[in-house]
């Protein structure tokens, strides 16, 4: 693997940690807005993101490079509503998907087929990410102020755990 692959890989690991840390900052304004099960989904969400850094932790190790970790940003902890939020955190994933596209280039233009092998898992769990948050933010429009729609959806959101993957 060549230093610039090596040093993208890293980067993209950093940048999971710092998903996992946003998802914190929107658990805690769902917290503070007395939303519980709003602030589960983006707890399990922040484990989720821990998970693919991990992951990507230790291919670099296999590989027999050194993961390298630095500082975050501080992210955004305020928001206008939790479809505000939800559009916040779906932005976050479409940039996720560009990232791992260009891992995916670097990877193909060196014809690294590990890596390549590697990235088509993150390929495919970004699909599946940014549909379930598209799902959910067209939910929010559609039940808008219904109370009691809105409170169905918080405890579903109560109930969600994170199992890591088995095919991961």
């Amino acid at each position: 693997m060549n230093e610039t692959l090596s040093q993208a890989l890293n980067e993209q690991m950093n940048f999971e940690f710092y998903s996992a840390h946003v998802y914190l900052a929107i658990a805690a304004y769902c917290s503070g807005e007395s939303l519980d099960g709003f602030a589960n989904f983006f707890i399990v969400q922040a484990e989720e993101e821990r998970f693919h850094a991990m992951k990507m932790y230790k291919f670099l190790n296999d590989r027999g490079q050194r993961a390298t970790l630095v500082g975050m940003g501080t992210p955004n902890n305020e928001y206008n509503s939790i479809l505000d939020a939800f559009e916040h955190a779906f932005e976050h994933e479409k940039e996720v998907t560009k990232r791992i596209y260009h891992l995916s280039d670097l990877a193909l233009n060196d014809r690294e087929h590990a890596t390549m092998q590697f990235l088509k898992w993150f390929i495919d769990e970004q699909v599946e990410e940014e549909a379930m948050f598209d799902s959910i933010i067209n939910k929010l429009k559609r039940i808008d102020q219904d109370s009691n729609a809105f409170f169905m959806l918080d405890s579903e959101f109560a109930a969600r755990t994170f199992v890591p993957p088995t095919n991961a």
